[in-house]
């Protein structure tokens, strides 16, 4: 290296400004949660900070602001839930990214026991996240009032059942699950089905209550029966689907159909009906939930309601950063889709 070299110093903020044409306020509202930045804008301070490497000081931002510079993905089950719901996984994936455009790192955390929600609840509340992005969590858990008692910005994933006081207000983000639930039933009504059968979730949670009310009032309005006979409830494992299965067969063995709450219990459903003898969709058609990883993973592939997994993950950061720079809670709901494969 010769002597009259200088060491490069590190891109600024100021660099950043200057490459994307903008103003440094600019870059910075971009850096803080990207609010009244415009989407032109957006876009030109994400190739500038590609074009001069700029890296955020985010020990010295936190001194300045007040805030950790990272967000909390807390999931409020047993942690091999994790490995076993291939939903968490894209879930977790999608909100990665969606931060990823705000340069901003995602902590992973589990409380699905008193004494993990006691670890987390200290740790949070501690000032080491800026907002948590609150999943699956079960009416009567105590995490989502006590984040928000904290004054904690808190978005959850899936519309919240029986909340009131504080929680009544949760900022969530949610696909259809009632409306994903009477798309099924009609599609299963059009192939001549009249006995349906079906395995809902667990009735503590969004999905469990929606979905099932979608069967009985779809059933119910094309006149058929949607009597208790004919409902089974899992906990969204593969093993619960197969034995909710098993019993509605001993209960209603003349059923043709059956719509399962989620694709890993429609996989165990289809288990039970193999071992009972009957063929999929010639004697019982399946109809599953989420179009996750679960639907394609063996035969025969499931039909299966698709939950807009891209969207939900993104429009969950975006509102958790609005609600970080100051904004009021806001409930977003997403559209469902029919995808119809061999099982129904």
């Amino acid at each position: 290296m010769g002597g009259g070299e200088q060491r490069r110093r590190p891109p600024t903020i100021h660099d950043v400004a200057r490459e994307a044409g903008v103003s440094r306020g600019t870059v910075s509202r971009f850096l803080n949660g990207g609010h009244n930045v415009s989407p032109a804008a957006a876009d030109a301070v994400r190739a500038a900070i590609r074009r001069t490497g700029y890296v955020v000081n985010r020990h010295a931002r936190s001194l300045i602001t007040g805030r950790s510079g990272s967000v909390a993905f807390l999931l409020t089950e047993p942690q091999e839930k994790l490995f076993e719901d291939p939903n968490f996984n894209v879930l977790l994936r999608g909100c990665t990214q969606a931060l990823a455009a705000h340069d901003t790192p995602l902590l992973l955390m589990i409380a699905g026991t008193p004494a993990e929600r006691r670890r987390v609840m200290r740790y949070v509340t501690a000032g080491h996240v800026d907002g948590v992005l609150l999943v699956s969590s079960h009416t009567g858990d105590p995490v989502a009032e006590q984040l928000l008692g904290a004054g904690i910005p808190v978005v959850a994933s899936g519309k919240p059942i029986g909340r009131q006081g504080r929680t009544a207000r949760l900022a969530h983000v949610a696909a259809d699950d009632r409306d994903g639930a009477r798309e099924m039933v009609r599609h299963l009504l059009s192939t001549g089905r009249r006995r349906i059968a079906t395995v809902a979730g667990p009735l503590d949670t969004p999905g469990g209550v929606e979905r099932l009310a979608g069967w009985r009032e779809t059933l119910t309005e094309a006149g058929l029966p949607a009597g208790d006979d004919l409902v089974a409830h899992g906990d969204y494992s593969r093993g619960s689907g197969e034995r909710a299965t098993a019993e509605l067969l001993a209960r209603a063995p003349d059923l043709d159909a059956v719509f399962v709450a989620s694709d890993l219990m429609a996989r165990g459903a289809l288990a039970a009906l193999e071992r009972a003898g009957r063929r999929v969709p010639q004697d019982v058609a399946v109809g599953g939930f989420d179009d996750s990883p679960a639907a394609v993973s063996g035969l025969p592939e499931l039909t299966t309601i698709r939950q807009p997994w891209d969207r939900i993950s993104s429009e969950m950061v975006r509102v958790l950063l609005a609600l970080i720079g100051g904004e009021e809670p806001s409930a977003v709901v997403l559209p469902t889709e029919l995808v119809v494969r061999e099982s129904a």
